[in-house]
């Protein structure tokens, strides 16, 4: 009798865990038409599935907690988490599950994705680029990746304002949205 040797299928996806410690979600927005406010989000857990066979393949969760909003200054923290913008109270976390990943070139990738902030959910592109991988001190595999996208605010419903005497308005509608993401290799 023959024996039939069934190939062993490796898998060319593997899960990793962002690492909160380093990994920096920050935006920028202007105020009063001129110079820009920047800030981050300080709490943020996610997820991903690198798929290295096909990129196209692969898929992000992440979620951001509201009242981690931090622009180093007190008053218009409070403001940011106030039912005027964020409404932490209703609304906790912001929230980014991806659609479909596009390879741009060889570590260069266009993420399309839903975010959802004050129960508004909209489609987002970020341009993402892997800065690099490799293993840590500890044996840890590591990657570090960009990405950045603009948003209209107004799109999710964070419509607050104050139109200036002078003309235009206090806070800018775009918010420019950076990522700086360090991720660690699930072992299962």
């Amino acid at each position: 009798m023959d024996t039939i040797s069934i190939p062993q299928v490796s898998t060319s996806r593997t899960t990793w865990q962002l690492d909160p410690d380093h990994t920096n979600v920050e935006f920028a927005v202007k105020h009063l038409m001129m110079a820009k406010v920047k800030g981050r989000f300080a709490d943020v857990q996610g997820t991903f599935e690198l798929d290295e066979l096909d990129p196209e393949g692969s898929s992000l969760s992440a979620v951001i907690h509201t009242a981690s909003i931090d622009t180093r200054q007190k008053d218009r923290d409070g403001h940011l988490r106030s039912p005027d913008f964020l409404d932490v109270e209703r609304f906790p976390t912001m929230t980014f599950e991806s659609q479909r990943f596009e390879r741009i070139a060889h570590d260069h990738f266009r993420l399309v994705g839903a975010l959802t902030i004050r129960e508004v959910t909209q489609d987002v592109v970020l341009e993402a680029m892997i800065e690099g991988r490799g293993t840590d001190p500890w044996g840890n595999q590591r990657i570090g990746i960009t990405a950045s996208t603009t948003i209209d605010r107004r799109d999710f419903g964070l419509t607050w304002n104050q139109v200036l005497e002078t003309g235009g308005i206090l806070v800018g509608n775009d918010v420019k949205i950076t990522l700086e993401v360090e991720a660690i290799q699930v072992v299962e």
